[in-house]
């Protein structure tokens, strides 16, 4: 009997035309510059095409914030040779967009900043890349920057990859030195760049080829998934073995879910050329494809041949930190601005973000029209906001909450997170003080240059909850905060987090400057004449720390002697108007944000003045 018989032989073979490389970096380095360079240096433009910039960031609110929120995938070619590249988030709270990409790749491009260095996110993504054993090249990025360090910088780095215990290959990475913004890339420092052709060489010379079988059965990872309103849900992976190819029979397995197993058939098949979907008739080991006409395909399903359906194993996503709940409005002024308005509404749309963002929990609660929605952060789920508020969507959301685990002595523990703040030397002891106050603790200080100091904390998630807008009044706009999720930590005792309180609208109406001018004493107002208030609303901020309910719809009297149009003669001080992140830093646990296509306001859960009272003395 041959000794060989009964097994399987794998001949696995290297894919000398493709790189999968993704790009990865802490928020703000460069990342989505650097992949514009790389599209239009590789002809993926028409020389005389206009292109805007930062063009990988489709959706408006990145546009607008300058962050990337999803992971996007595009392709170039340089020579013969089809470089697939994913441009990942930089954001803590979008983590979960990078470590599921990551095993697409067989690469990763680290872009670094060369005066800010490595930051708590660029340790985050690149030790998901070390665990995977990615192979790695450092960018240093920015270096026409005035104050440039690029020499400190490429010891930092090393630092770090000795710290996440980098294997000697990883060590051994090369660096590039690149100017994103001016399109060009050196070997060395010092070098008159020309292009990104460094770049493009030293990935072609250091990432691997994606090796796998071709004659083996399929097995195709789903690692990110698209929403196209016309065909539905679009699956994003790599084929690991074997073809896959139009109408072809095939299985889906999870690696999470062993009772998973549903017959599908591939309809429609993408490969990425520049920023399109070209549509192929099959594609083999190493190749990125997108799939279509698969309605209920997820993010870590594996598709598979039916002969041989063997799930590929899938990173499970790191858990959400912080939760809040997302209501159908009822306030007095509920259903005047939005297009979708009840809990089915609600529901729907909150559930459909699921088929996207991985990150993201969503609970049905004892209220039907209430909805526990857990994410990784404020700013996570901010967006979500933004982006349902935009798409015609009325409702409201309570203040963010962490979520508490306990241990196995019934301990609580919460989310602790490192925060690094850069901050002119002035205002250190402004920012030491707020967060010694909100449980922080301080690692470490070091001076950074031009008149900075770099703080590190350890400090509970909620500690960061409403910090942000105060730290930009401390620091007169000039401190820069970054936080990343450290672990779960022992509970650090109760914060008081709001010292001033609100100032109430005591009746429904519309607000007058004599209200106003009479109230503008008590505080900060949030609303200006002739705006719309119910009872209720929170229409200002109260610096002595009580709520105080006030008539701003108040009308002056009119008398023998005084006209009533007398009220043109006073003087209102301009009103301060939240952005949706302050309102949502601002409220209270007993407050909610009213969020509508048009407005958003701040208002009591309980409405009723007595109702209200009486809740507080139980």
């Amino acid at each position: 009997m041959n000794g060989l018989e009964g097994t399987e032989t794998i001949m696995k073979i290297k894919r000398e035309d493709i790189r999968n490389i993704a790009i990865i970096a802490h928020v703000d380095h460069g990342k989505t510059t650097l992949v514009d360079e790389l599209l239009k240096q590789s002809g993926v433009f028409r020389s005389n095409q206009v292109v805007q910039e930062r063009v990988m960031d489709s959706n408006d609110i990145e546009r607008e914030r300058g962050i990337t929120i999803l992971s996007k995938n595009t392709a170039v070619f340089y020579k013969d040779t089809k470089i697939n590249i994913i441009d990942t988030p930089g954001h803590a709270d979008f983590g979960g967009e990078v470590e599921r990409v990551l095993k697409m790749v067989d690469g990763v491009v680290l872009v670094v900043d060369a005066f800010e260095g490595p930051m708590p996110q660029t340790k985050f993504v690149l030790k998901k890349a070390l665990e995977l054993e990615l192979a790695v090249i450092v960018c240093i990025n920015k270096i026409d920057r005035p104050e440039a360090r690029p020499d400190e910088v490429i010891d930092e780095v090393l630092e770090l990859l000795i710290d996440l215990d980098a294997s000697d290959e990883q060590l051994d990475c090369p660096f590039i030195y690149a100017s994103a913004k001016s399109g060009i890339a050196m070997l060395e420092l010092g070098e008159d760049g020309q292009d990104m052709k460094p770049l493009f060489e030293t990935i072609i010379d250091h990432i691997p080829a994606p090796e796998g079988d071709p004659d083996a059965e399929t097995q195709v990872l789903i690692s990110t998934i698209d929403y196209n309103e016309y065909v539905g849900r679009i699956g994003v992976g790599k084929v690991s073995n074997g073809t896959i190819q139009v109408n072809q029979d095939a299985v889906i397995v999870n690696a999470h879910d062993p009772e998973k197993n549903r017959k599908v058939k591939i309809s429609k098949l993408y490969e990425f050329d520049g920023l399109n979907k070209i549509e192929v008739d099959k594609a083999t080991v190493g190749s990125i494809v997108a799939i279509s006409g698969i309605s209920d395909i997820h993010i870590g399903d594996t598709l598979c041949s039916p002969e041989k359906p063997e799930p590929i194993p899938f990173q499970k996503i790191s858990e959400p930190t912080i939760s809040m709940n997302f209501l159908v409005n009822d306030s007095p002024l509920a259903g005047q601005e939005g297009k979708y308005i009840t809990s089915r509404h609600l529901r729907d749309r909150l559930f459909r973000e699921l088929n996207t963002d991985v990150s993201l929990r969503v609970e049905e609660t004892d209220n039907t029209d209430c909805f526990k929605v857990s994410g990784r952060g404020e700013l996570h789920l901010s967006v979500l906001i933004e982006n349902m508020r935009r798409e015609g969507y009325e409702f409201a959301v309570s203040k963010a909450e962490v979520i508490y685990k306990k241990d196995e002595k019934g301990k609580l523990l919460e989310p602790m997170e490192t925060a690094v703040i850069d901050v002119p030397d002035d205002f250190t002891g402004i920012v030491i003080e707020k967060l010694s106050l909100r449980k922080g603790e301080l690692t470490g200080m070091s001076k950074a240059s031009g008149g900075y100091s770099r703080l590190e904390f350890n400090i509970p998630s909620r500690g960061l909850i409403g910090y942000r807008g105060e730290f930009l009044t401390d620091t007169k706009g000039n401190g820069i905060l970054n936080t990343i999720f450290n672990d779960y930590g022992p509970y650090k005792g109760d914060i008081a987090y709001r010292q001033t309180g609100s100032l109430i609208a005591f009746e429904s109406g519309e607000t007058l400057a004599y209200g106003l001018f009479n109230a503008q004493d008590r505080g900060t107002l949030f609303v200006g004449p002739g705006e719309k208030v119910y009872g209720g609303m929170i229409v200002g901020q109260n610096p002595k720390g009580d709520d105080i309910e006030l008539n701003v719809c108040k009308a002056k009297h009119l008398t023998n002697t005084r006209a009533s149009g007398s009220d043109d003669a006073l003087k209102l001080t301009p009103p301060r108007i939240l952005s949706l992140e302050e309102a949502l830093d601002f409220i209270e646990n007993d407050e909610l944000v009213e969020v509508t296509p048009k407005s958003i306001r701040m208002r009591k859960k309980i409405l009723d003045t007595k109702m209200r009272m009486r809740a507080n003395r139980k």
